[in-house]
């Protein structure tokens, strides 16, 4: 089976509201779907993207294909996540002194 990660619509009338999800590519667009992995509001604009990453890297590793939509949404959100996951190391703690022991009398 074919699937795809796309938007489904939900909500009202000019105030759309979107599910990503994973379908079968030849369901419709707001038909039966396989797993849902996010959720986008367009009236909040592009902070108001949230997905599961792990299920996506999942989906994306059983061959599941993203629509172009919901890449070009995710580009700057993943870009920004893993920007911060990969800024400068925080530094390492400083080594404590080694405390310098008189010898033992014998």
């Amino acid at each position: 089976m074919a699937t795809v990660i796309r938007f489904a619509r939900h909500g009202c009338k000019k105030r759309p509201y979107f599910r990503i999800v994973v379908q079968d590519k030849r369901a419709p667009r707001d038909g039966r779907f396989i797993d849902h992995i996010g959720a986008f509001d367009p009236v909040k604009g592009e902070a108001s993207v949230s997905i599961a990453r792990d299920r996506l890297e999942y989906w994306l590793s059983m061959g599941a294909q993203m629509s172009d939509s919901v890449r070009n949404r995710l580009k700057s959100k993943l870009a920004a996540t893993s920007s911060e996951t990969t800024a400068a190391p925080p530094p390492a703690p400083a080594k404590p002194a080694k405390a310098k022991h008189a010898p033992e009398a014998k």
